[in-house]
């Protein structure tokens, strides 16, 4: 067994933040109304705004009694996320957003647009506690879970953002900071008001929703039987336990074996096909073997139900870990193919601004000097 490292499996409870409104099931929402002495057609109202017109200031709402607004802001609407820094790239078709939540905790989230559509990356937890070497977001370590609405909130901000740009978000990817499968009854509560009709959610597509996870087997279990469609990514990186254990510590737990029989749970139950993720390490796990294993095992338990996303790594500052050379690349996608899986090379954007996958760091940083600064309030 490969060195021991320590994983965070459960968050810090510190500093969860009040109730927000996408924290509230709508009953829960028709009593807090009722504390205020309003009706429960008003849930129905602000839910209109909140996911239709993306608006969280109830002085917006103007068919709201201006005399109910101030209390309907204070108890259901709370400012969750405070805009720090956005950053862009890619001639502005990548944006990184920086944000500073309630208790000083930072967090970050990535909107790329692609010609007829825009796809949001966004973060389940600050930080990360699944101890990945190659993943910046890992080595920092993990700060806490975020609540069901500041979840929800990454999704609104930038839906607003591409709606005021005539555009439309049309993709959600947990892939941001976090293991999604380790804040799991917030993220499944994120994603049914991220697909549910409007009005009481955005009305996105859940097959264009895609929830990723390092390899919690008995979480990717449980997912499946959620009655949800999303896609399931799930990064291997490698096919075998012996550098897996170290490439991703988890695996000390979970196999490879046992993680692909958990993919194949999901596949049975949902008819959707898995998304194999691979971050591609020069001289680390891109040899001809691993390609050749990760194609037969993946083909073994999975038959079409598959695709697999190789992922040029991304530098990190100081890292020891390096992208394979092109043609290493091109040879590994070739001989997964061989086996007759679908492998393609992921588009990486945001690189320039450390927005590309393993890169986020959550790091508020001086722009003169270019030095990190501590998190206010951690």
């Amino acid at each position: 067994m490969a060195q021991s490292v320590k994983l965070n499996f459960s968050a810090p409870r510190r500093g969860l933040p009040p109730k927000h409104f996408a924290d509230l099931s709508h009953d829960e929402r028709v009593a807090k109304l009722a504390e205020l002495g309003l009706p429960k057609f008003r849930a129905k109202q602000l839910a209109q705004h909140y996911y239709v017109h993306y608006t969280n200031n109830v002085e917006d709402m103007t068919d709201v009694p201006a005399s109910a607004r101030q209390d309907i802001q204070d108890a259901l609407f709370p400012e969750l996320m405070t805009p720090i820094k956005h950053s862009g790239t890619d001639d502005g078709e990548t944006t990184k957003s920086l944000w500073r939540l309630h208790d000083g905790t930072l967090l970050e989230s990535v909107l790329m647009r692609y010609p007829g559509r825009a796809t949001l990356c966004i973060s389940s937890q600050a930080g990360c506690g699944m101890a990945c070497p190659f993943c910046a977001t890992g080595q920092g370590g993990l700060d806490r879970n975020l609540s069901t609405a500041e979840i929800v909130e990454q999704v609104r901000n930038a839906a607003k953002e591409m709606a005021a740009e005539g555009g439309r978000l049309s993709n959600i990817v947990f892939m941001g900071m976090g293991e999604p499968l380790a804040n799991y009854k917030r993220v499944v509560q994120a994603v049914r008001q991220i697909t549910a009709p409007a009005p009481f959610g955005f009305g996105m597509s859940m097959r264009n929703v895609t929830v990723s996870t390092v390899g919690v087997a008995p979480a990717i279990r449980k997912l499946a039987d959620e009655d949800l469609s999303c896609t399931l990514a799930v990064s291997l990186h490698t096919p075998d336990d012996e550098l897996r254990d170290t490439l991703v510590p988890i695996n000390n737990r979970w196999s490879v074996e046992e993680v692909l029989d958990a993919a194949r749970y999901y596949v049975d139950k949902t008819s959707r096909r898995v998304s194999i993720e691979y971050a591609l390490i020069r001289d680390k796990n891109d040899q001809d073997f691993r390609a050749d294993m990760l194609g037969r095992k993946l083909h073994q338990a999975l038959g079409s139900k598959v695709h697999v996303n190789v992922i040029p790594l991304n530098p990190t500052p100081g890292s020891e870990w390096d992208a394979a050379p092109k043609a290493r690349q091109d040879e590994f996608v070739r001989r997964v193919q061989a086996q007759g899986v679908p492998c393609t090379v992921r588009d990486t954007k945001g690189q320039e601004i450390a927005a590309a996958c393993g890169q986020l760091a959550a790091e508020e940083r001086d722009e003169d000097s270019g030095d990190a600064k501590e998190p206010a309030g951690v």
